[in-house]
């Protein structure tokens, strides 16, 4: 990063607080889910009945759940899990993407076309019900739930690479490029997709608090991740048996992780945007 780069990031965060505290929040998620195993107090997944149901207390800052284990336990445990998800899934779509949309929006013509009408009869569907069809039909193991989300989130970016590249395809430093011998491969992947990378990762912020949100939607249905495991939507599914009874702690904790998880990566890649868009340097 440039001084220059560093001095507009700065003023931005400045007039835009709300980019900062979500930098700081989701560095917090990253943090708890390198390090979760050895800050939490009490093993999260061993039972003790005698201590069902707890309520928040000073033993159990969250309280317990109807198994007697610490809720905030599980809650930083899920972390790891539901980040490791949703970057890999992220991931996987965004080097697909990226690359396949590059490459259509460079060579235009049929394929272009043809991927083009695949990628709108994708998005005619609903994602999470796609993702659900693809994790029922494959098995609900946490490979597949990588598989599935990273398919769902395909069409963003092939569908940004394409529009960006074609904008970019007949601009003087690309024809500078081949006129230098450079190959139609080499131009694409040398020049046009590290063009294109500073605007994609606003999507990639986005799209990894919907990552998140479609992980612990596919448990919270039980098509996701496998009880004892600690997952939010897990959490969430199971607590919402108790809300009549009272035991409001059981929902409320891990739907706030997974509000705050999905919050922070939205503000911040808004906040994304503001830093690379051009015209806010002026």
């Amino acid at each position: 990063m440039t001084s220059a780069t560093l001095r507009h990031s700065v003023w931005i965060l400045r007039g835009n607080p709300l980019t900062a505290v979500a930098a700081a929040g989701v560095t917090l998620f990253v943090l708890l889910a390198i390090f979760g195993p050895w800050i939490v107090p009490y093993d999260p997944v061993v039972s003790n009945v005698s201590e069902a149901l707890q309520p928040p207390s000073a033993a159990h800052l969250a309280g317990t759940d109807q198994l007697g284990r610490d809720v905030l336990s599980r809650l930083i445990i899920a972390a790891r899990l539901d980040l490791a998800i949703a970057v890999s899934a992220v991931g996987i779509s965004f080097v697909i993407g990226a690359v396949v949309g590059a490459f259509c929006g460079y060579a235009g013509g049929r394929l272009d076309r043809a991927v083009g009408r695949f990628v709108d009869v994708m998005m005619a569907f609903p994602l999470f019900v796609l993702a659900m069809a693809m994790v029922a039909a494959l098995g609900n193991r946490i490979e597949n739930i990588v598989i599935a989300t990273a398919i769902i989130n395909l069409p963003f970016y092939i569908r940004f690479a394409r529009a960006e590249v074609n904008v970019r395809r007949n601009v003087g430093w690309v024809e500078a490029a081949r006129a230098c011998g450079e190959s139609h491969f080499s131009v694409v992947l040398r020049f046009l997709l590290p063009n294109i990378l500073p605007a994609m990762a606003v999507q990639i912020s986005l799209n990894l608090g919907w990552a998140i949100l479609n992980a612990a939607g596919l448990s919270f249905i039980g098509l996701g991740v496998k009880p004892p495991t600690p997952e939010w939507g897990i959490m969430v599914a199971e607590g919402a048996r108790f809300i009549s009874t009272g035991r409001w702690w059981l929902v409320a904790f891990p739907g706030l992780a997974l509000m705050m998880a999905v919050l922070c990566f939205n503000l911040l890649g808004d906040g994304m945007r503001d830093i690379l868009d051009p015209r806010m340097r002026t």
